[in-house]
């Protein structure tokens, strides 16, 4: 029975490049009485860029519970929402996902306008095997949480897929080392963008090669599965490896605590793991 609800729409947008949004993209956001953006300034530039004049309304992990009741309400009363994310396919690692969970509790018709994702956009780009993989999205902030999950996931067979801010990417890709061992690794940033970039390797080399060039941009990161389900053996670091990064930083001339410090903080450990490994 038709109650006279209007609809969600799920619009995908650019992930860097924006003449990669669809005509069916474009086509929703202009007849939508409304936009729940996860940055209304961001996606005032895309509605500016594609001549579109559009009510705009905030909705993102810090007003999602409050703005939800308010959206459905609307939605209830005949009106047509287009939500989008700031970049890709909203509701993927994003608060999309409860509103979508509400509306079809509700009986709020939910459809998608698909388009870009970064995640599979990475992954097709990677080099790596597309035939089975699992995203995995952000890991846990905290380092004992993010090595917990990792360990969780050490004998997934499947390729994996992660996103990572740029002030984080070098110790999550340490810890990583440390559980899964010498996996081959991608490291996708501004993807569709003008400086695009994929860094491809083991990740030993990805982890020296982040030491000297600073990360910029968001990560999407790809890691090889598991072989036959067996969890590898993790990668040590041996001590002389170790000790051509505290010695690098001594020939900046730091002292020999000072570069102890800076190297544990680019390898992800503490100063007594590397105290440790020194006086192996």
């Amino acid at each position: 029975m038709d109650k006279g609800y209007g609809t969600l729409y799920l619009v995908a947008t650019p992930i860097g490049n924006l003449e990669d949004i669809t005509y069916r993209a474009v086509r929703i956001l202009s007849e939508a009485d409304l936009v729940a953006a996860e940055d209304t300034r961001r996606t005032l530039k895309l509605l500016n860029h594609l001549q579109i004049k559009k009510p705009l309304i905030s909705y993102h992990d810090n007003n999602r519970l409050s703005r939800a009741d308010e959206l459905v309400e609307r939605l209830k009363n005949g009106e047509n929402i287009a939500l989008v994310s700031d970049a890709g396919m909203p509701a993927i690692s994003d608060p999309g996902e409860e509103l979508v969970s509400i509306c079809i509790q509700e009986g709020i018709p939910v459809t998608v306008i698909p388009g870009c994702t970064a995640a599979l956009s990475a992954l097709v780009v990677s080099g790596l095997s597309t035939k089975r993989f699992a995203f995995e999205g952000f890991l846990p902030h905290r380092r004992n949480e993010r090595i917990k999950r990792l360990k969780e996931l050490s004998g997934e067979e499947r390729t994996l897929i992660f996103y990572e801010a740029p002030h984080r990417i070098r110790s999550t890709l340490n810890d990583m080392l440390e559980v899964f061992g010498e996996r081959q690794c991608a490291l996708a940033r501004e993807l569709t963008k003008l400086h695009e970039e994929v860094l491809r390797g083991s990740l030993p080399e990805l982890v020296s090669k982040l030491e000297t060039e600073p990360p910029r941009g968001e990560f999407v990161i790809i890691v090889s599965g598991a072989v036959g389900g067996q969890k590898k053996e993790p990668f040590l670091m041996t001590q002389t490896g170790v000790e051509e990064l505290v010695h690098h930083y001594q020939e900046q001339g730091l002292s020999r605590m000072e570069a102890m410090k800076q190297a544990a903080k680019d390898l992800g450990i503490s100063k007594r793991d590397v105290y440790r490994s020194l006086n192996q």
